[in-house]
């Protein structure tokens, strides 16, 4: 239950853009059926899916292991066969580490709140007026999602390192992988795409926007003299794409990590595709001829003594949320057909297999956001609410029935009821979604400027703003008049045939050559890898590395009991008490 409602529900930023963006405000009736479809809808598929992502021993889920090992560490009361039977009991080595990290997350929470992004290059010149002004000193050095690529790499601040999730509980392969991504990419093709012409660097008043964009990693879009897109200039009373005033106003310009954003998203989506059939179309053949009971494993044998949950619990939970789905969609003017919502939850269902097949190794999960997006915004251009609700059901459908699958996989290695596993998911989800609805509600009628740049207490909304400008990219203006030839971005479309061909290739180098490290290599891993930047910049990438090499590969080589035994209690016991620390800081400090 805890893991249902540990994060919000995706649909909640379609409300907050409707309302921040559109300044359309529906009855909670919408917003409620809205977010309980797009929640409940990818368990119906994600039930359907279990013995392809659940019942597989090479299915691991190495998230879950995490809460194996607290579950264990709380509850059990013998020795579990980890690690040596001397030395600090886990559940002591827990209660050390939480208060630990309760306590040290108000020295950068609140205290010394640098040690959350020392810039520590800055502080070795800080009267330097040359270098601070020049451009490429914000670009390269600054960490803020408003502006640079934070090559001032340091946090001393969990909540940062783990941003992008644990590296304590994600194989040291993976995060190389994700690395390799994030240098070649971010790093070394980012700031070669960005140019700084001289006439910036000498004179910044001289330097236009077509010169300069506003900031080289930005969640906004601007328009052609750099300030944040205003898409009320380019929309009819109906919230549709007015061409001509459009064409009066300005094209579309997004930063470069944006847009880099986007080009690896292309690449993830077809290389996805290619590496599953290359790689696990004998295992997905297989799982299609066996039946539940033919599963060797040693979990499955013992998780078959319990009922299990039968196929049409699936159907009928599948056909009350669809059902919810096509009133949001029809009743309210969301300009989206049941035809659309149909083709968006066949693209999860296309999906769920072979990204929950890389999930369940690598720990990472390829999203569908920006292919959904895509496939709306030719689909139906200039109607941003039906592109947000159709990414929402396209890419939410298939991460929810990933979340269930992993919360079944938890189930299986605890020994949990598949039944009460059920009804736990959806009991919580329900009550969660409520919950946040609620408490959405109130801070729109409660916090001044909420979702505002600049607003006082830091409500910024960076995933709100993130969706909004997708909506206007794909959403207002459309694919077509971004993507296609002779448009700014129609270079990034043939980023769908260069994603396709890496995992081809890098299978035939590996077949001629089969003890190369290159079979360590897994380009949907690459390419998706650092799909959350922005809002996440290299603070959260490099020390999340450096902290997964410390312990997934120094310490698990040379000290292989002591991280058997204390890992994965050690990264829950940092999530928990840094969790505690923020809530002490927000109502003590607040």
């Amino acid at each position: 239950m805890a893991s249902v409602g540990a994060t919000s529900a995706y649909a909640t930023d379609v409300i907050a853009v409707q309302k921040v963006f559109y300044h359309q405000e529906w009855h909670f009736i919408y917003k409620w059926m809205l977010v309980m479809s797009t929640q409940l809808i990818g368990f119906s598929m994600g039930g359907i899916v279990r013995r392809f992502l659940v019942l597989p021993p090479s299915m691991i889920w190495p998230n879950t292991l995490v809460s194996c090992a607290l579950f264990n560490t709380l509850h059990s009361q013998q020795y579990a066969g980890i690690g040596h039977h001397d030395g600090m009991s886990r559940e002591r080595y827990f209660a050390y580490a939480f208060c630990a990290a309760a306590v040290w997350c108000i020295v950068p929470g609140y205290l010394f709140q640098a040690l959350s992004v020392f810039t520590w290059v800055c502080w070795a010149a800080p009267d330097n007026i040359s270098f601070g002004a020049h451009p490429s000193a914000e670009y390269l050095l600054s960490p803020s999602y408003h502006s640079g690529l934070g090559f001032s790499i340091l946090t001393f601040d969990w909540s940062q390192i783990a941003f992008i999730g644990s590296p304590l509980a994600t194989p040291w392969w993976a995060e190389a992988n994700v690395m390799i991504g994030f240098f070649c990419f971010y790093w070394i093709l980012t700031p070669a795409l960005y140019p700084v012409p001289p006439v910036c660097a000498l004179d910044l008043d001289r330097c236009s926007f077509t010169d300069r964009l506003q900031s080289i990693s930005s969640i906004h879009a601007y328009d052609n003299t750099g300030k944040i897109y205003n898409v009320s200039r380019i929309i009819n009373s109906e919230a549709t794409l007015d061409r001509q005033a459009y064409r009066a106003y300005s094209p579309l310009y997004l930063s470069t990590t944006f847009v880099m954003s986007y080009g690896l998203s292309f690449l993830s989506i077809t290389s996805t595709i290619t590496h599953a059939i290359i790689y696990f179309w004998k295992p997905i053949r297989l799982q299609f001829s066996r039946s539940i009971r033919e599963q060797p494993d040693v979990h499955a044998r013992l998780m078959s003594h319990y009922p299990q949950v039968p196929e049409w619990y699936y159907g009928l939970l599948f056909v009350v949320t669809f059902a919810f789905s096509c009133i949001c969609v029809q009743v309210w003017p969301t300009g989206l057909p049941i035809w659309a919502l149909i083709i968006a939850l066949l693209i999860a269902i296309f999906y769920i297999i072979p990204i929950g097949m890389i999930q369940a190794i690598t720990n990472r999960q390829v999203g569908l956001n920006v292919i959904t997006e895509l496939i709306v915004g030719f689909m139906l251009p200039g109607r941003p609410n039906a592109m947000m609700i159709f990414k929402t059901y396209g890419y939410i459908t298939m991460s929810q029935a990933m979340q269930f699958t992993a919360d079944f996989k938890l189930g299986h290695y605890m020994k949990v009821p598949p039944r009460q596993m059920f009804w736990c998911q959806i009991v919580a989800t329900i009550i969660a979604g409520t919950v946040q609805l609620g408490v959405q509600t109130w801070m729109f009628a409660n916090i001044p400027n909420i979702c505002d740049r600049y607003q006082k207490d830091s409500f910024t909304c960076a995933s709100t703003n993130v969706f909004g400008s997708a909506s206007i990219i794909w959403g207002v203006i459309g694919p077509g008049l971004l993507f296609t030839r002779n448009q700014i971005y129609y270079g990034l479309s043939f980023f769908f045939l260069i994603g396709a061909a890496c995992p081809v290739l890098l299978w035939l180098i590996t077949k001629r050559y089969p003890k190369t490290v290159l079979n360590y290599l897994n380009f949907p891993l690459i390419f998706t890898g650092v799909g959350q930047i922005p809002p996440a910049t290299a603070v959260n990438f490099v020390p999340w590395a450096l902290v997964g090499f410390t312990f997934q590969y120094v310490i698990r080589r040379k000290h292989f009991s002591y991280w058997t035994k204390y890992n994965y209690v050690l990264s829950a016991a940092l999530d928990a008490g840094t969790a505690i620390g923020i809530i002490t800081i927000y109502f003590w400090y607040g």
